[in-house]
């Protein structure tokens, strides 16, 4: 607060109006599946496909989520999260290694796969030795504690030297410190708080020859098929060092959690190491042990079940450990706050193996020099996951609509079992039948399946059937982009895409609509397209996805955007500053024709005064908004009536033939 102490007349700017409040985003897809590689019931996100593919791979036999995650992408998706999930056999893992340096008593590093599954195995590590920095001691040394050198550019505290003389023996030290006003390292450190385990005074060096010192450090080549991947320089084997192995290359964190790193996660490593030793007694007479292969590692999705895509809900009492338990599929997701839509295509996966892909066979230059790793065959798929029954599969599928409905502001996207969604002797009554079992705005069921061209190598068919979920959230992401939330998700033609599993004509198109299934159909001259938009809820005032998925945002929206009024006293400029905030967001929403009404009294209403703030509500400390709104509905049926008047033809458009409500 100002102190004013001489007359006059002062300015001071003071903001009365309230923080405003904007949209949310509302594009935002959930994807919970099995994919070959990448962190297991950890929800990361990713905004291309060649990002998905860094971090879980591509195209695979035995799973639906890299094609789901394609058709998101190709139809308008921008930005999803991924969560991979994986059987808790205790017998499946990552495929691991361990370093064993030649001279060593013991292994010295435990190098691992980055995430399991049988992918590791078609890894494999060189290791090579290296001398980043070198120097001398000049002849005539007399102390065996530290050493001048010419010069101590690459040395530091924890730096593994070897030390040689001209036909002398090879003599192993770490550098205690390092001197660099006197050019001088130290071998015993004066300070013994300041000494490493390790310090230990030149000895068994001829006093009169000069000495060639040299540091030691170590470069990992990791190559899949013989393909490299990744190369890690400069790792130093002295936990004390900066650049010690297991330091730079750790274990990933455990799994149930959210990756929470701000930008976008980079590509994982294709390798972590462990660490199985911190002291390395002898130190002499270690060495490169050339290429090492990773193995060991197995998918183990034979034994996955349902509950490894839902998980169940933890109690407040549940130990962290038990938490993480029970925290898996789809649950992980409710830590994300931006997930709008959620869909598991892999709970109808239909597995299948692919022949076996054969490279091309490759005709060295001989001007180039030849790669020290020749390619190692692919690991195929031995383990392949279940075919779920319908049963199991409306039991997770129910599991995620409850878990969208506590949420409040994400949207299930229903796949049919593959059974109820071809053209056989059951026609559309198994589909019929399916949709019976829902009862929920959260949730839109789409059929039939879609078939695209099959990009997996080795691939037997030139096509594949998907379930739709994929294409269907892709859609729902780019009505929000173009267009807004209040966008009814259909009648856009869909990208990658061949035929449909099942054809709707008209009749059947008519049937399925009106019992709230989705239908997507090919029509002539203008591609694929989404002929539907409804819920499967029995609420009429619900009916649509647009109409649900603009309340779900409205309300997020005027939850994160009006917490500044907790802890404001209850007064009548609180109240009407709350009242103006909401106004003036509902307002710019019907200018953008998300609300129905000629004028904005008739589209939306905010009550905020004494009327529902009674005397007893402010002495409890109680503030109520109350907020209604028109939300527009979609023209899902337009009539033009074509008439003579005068000798000419009139064409009227009528609007809908649905009640607005």
């Amino acid at each position: 607060m100002s102190t004013f102490t001489t007359p006059g007349v002062y300015y001071q700017r003071v903001d009365a109006s309230a923080p405003g409040i904007t949209a949310i985003r509302t594009d935002v897809a959930g994807f919970v599946g099995i994919a070959p590689r990448g962190l297991v019931d950890t929800a990361v996100p990713v905004e291309s496909w060649r990002q998905y593919q860094a971090h879980y791979g591509s195209f695979t036999g035995a799973a639906f989520l890299a094609y789901a995650v394609r058709a998101f992408f190709d139809n308008g998706g921008q930005r999803c999260w991924i969560v991979r999930v994986a059987s808790q056999d205790p017998t499946a893992g990552t495929a691991t290694a361990s370093m064993i340096l030649n001279g060593a008593v013991a292994p010295i590093w435990n190098v691992s796969a980055s995430s399991p599954g049988v992918w590791g195995n078609n890894l494999t590590v060189e290791i090579r030795e290296t001398h980043i920095a070198q120097t001398t001691v000049a002849a005539g040394w007399t102390n065996s504690e530290l050493s001048a050198v010419a010069s101590t550019t690459g040395f530091m505290r924890g730096t593994l030297v070897r030390l040689r003389q001209t036909g002398g023996a090879l003599i192993l030290r770490v550098v205690c410190d390092v001197d660099a006003a006197n050019s001088a390292l130290i071998w015993v450190n004066p300070q013994i708080r300041r000494r490493l385990p390790y310090d230990q005074a030149l000895s068994g060096l001829r006093s009169d020859e000069a000495i060639l010192v040299e540091s030691i450090e170590y470069t990992f080549i990791v190559r899949e098929l013989g393909t490299p991947m990744a190369v890690f320089e400069g790792l130093a084997l002295i936990p004390e060092h900066p650049q010690y192995g297991p330091a730079i290359l750790a274990p990933m964190p455990v799994a149930n959690h959210v990756y929470s790193g701000g930008a976008l996660p980079p590509p994982p490593n294709p390798i972590v190491i462990g660490e199985l030793r911190e002291v390395f007694t002898p130190l002499d007479l270690i060495a490169t042990s050339g290429i090492q292969p990773l193995s060991g590692a197995r998918d183990g999705l034979i034994t996955l079940e349902p509950y490894d895509f839902a998980g169940e809900d933890v109690d407040p009492l549940d130990s962290d450990q038990v938490k993480n338990a029970k925290t898996r599929g789809f649950r992980v997701l409710g830590g994300v706050d931006e997930v709008s839509m959620l869909a598991i295509p892999d709970l109808n996966v239909q597995p299948k193996i692919p022949g076996m892909f054969t490279p091309p066979v490759c005709v060295p230059d001989p001007c180039l020099p030849s790669d020290p790793a020749p390619p190692i065959p692919p690991i195929p798929f031995v383990d392949l996951p279940p075919t779920f029954s319908d049963d199991e599969i409306y039991q997770v599928q129910a599991d995620a609509v409850n878990h969208c409905e506590h949420m409040g502001d994400r949207m299930m996207v229903l796949d049919p079992p593959i059974s109820a969604s071809r053209n056989d002797r059951l026609g559309m009554g198994a589909i019929l039948a399916w949709r019976q079992r829902f009862d929920s705005s959260y949730a839109a069921l789409y059929y039939p399946w879609l078939r695209v061209v099959d990009p997996l190598p080795g691939a037997t068919d030139i096509t594949r059937d998907i379930p739709p979920s994929g294409h269907v959230t892709g859609q729902y992401a780019n009505a929000d982009f173009t267009v807004g939330v209040h966008k009814a998700p259909a009648n856009d033609e869909l990208n990658w895409i061949q035929d449909v599993t099942a054809s709707v004509d008209d009749v059947r198109h008519g049937i399925l609509n009106s019992r709230g299934i989705n239908a997507i159909r090919t029509l002539p001259g203008r591609g694929i397209r989404i002929m539907g938009a409804r819920t499967v809820s029995s609420d009429t005032t619900l009916r649509f996805v647009n109409v649900r998925r603009l309340l779900m945002m409205i309300e997020k929206a005027l939850l994160l955007s009006t917490q500044w009024a907790v802890f404001e006293p209850n007064s009548t400029f609180t109240r009407a500053k709350l009242r103006i905030s909401i106004a003036s967001f509902l307002i710019s929403l019907w200018q953008r024709g998300a609300l129905v009404g000629d004028t904005a009294d008739e589209a939306l209403r905010v009550r905020c005064d004494e009327t529902n703030n009674t005397e007893t509500d402010i002495q409890n400390g109680k503030l109520t908004a109350d907020v209604l709104v028109a939300p527009s509905n979609p023209f899902e049926f337009v009539v033009v009536r074509v008439g003579r008047v005068s000798n000419q033809f009139e064409i009227q458009e009528m609007g809908p033939l649905v009640e607005v409500h």
